[in-house]
């Protein structure tokens, strides 16, 4: 899949990905991931259904989703490189992953954002309706803790 619109490229295709691109913005500018080495980036890249944005070959933009294809996915790693925001590029990208054909008839949609809100609520996203019956194992600043 790909889409070309205002200049700027939506695409599916991995092989577009720049690792070191994304690698550089969750480790050095995103809230969640700070620190994470370039190996696991690579592997999450290789592990999930993933979609860039582009301006010319650039990478300015991108998302992933882990899935098992048939009945959940989480939305992770979703970034647009600062100068590019406020243009409406995150719009337009959750609109092509929500249609993408393997992200269809999935029985939940899930995310985490401190900040986003707002932009996910027009897709359908909204806060759990039983919070407590959710549980996980959150490693705080898995990326930064030094073992010495």
């Amino acid at each position: 899949m790909e889409i070309t619109e205002n200049g700027f490229i939506f695409s599916d295709d991995k092989n577009k990905i720049d690792a070191a691109a994304v690698h550089h913005y969750l480790s050095t500018q995103s809230y969640w991931a700070q620190e994470i080495p370039m190996e696991t980036v690579v592997k999450s890249i290789a592990n999930s259904i993933c979609f860039g944005i582009y301006k010319d070959t650039r990478q300015i933009g991108f998302a992933r989703w882990i899935t098992d294809g048939a009945t959940f996915g989480y939305l992770a790693d979703v970034y647009v490189e600062k100068e590019f925001r406020g243009q409406g590029l995150s719009k337009k990208l959750m609109t092509i992953m929500l249609f993408h054909e393997e992200l269809q008839g999935l029985r939940r949609y899930m995310l985490a954002t401190q900040d986003a809100h707002s932009l996910y609520s027009q897709f359908g996203f909204a806060p759990l309706e039983t919070p407590e019956s959710m549980m996980a194992i959150v490693i705080k600043n898995a990326y930064t803790r030094r073992d010495d």
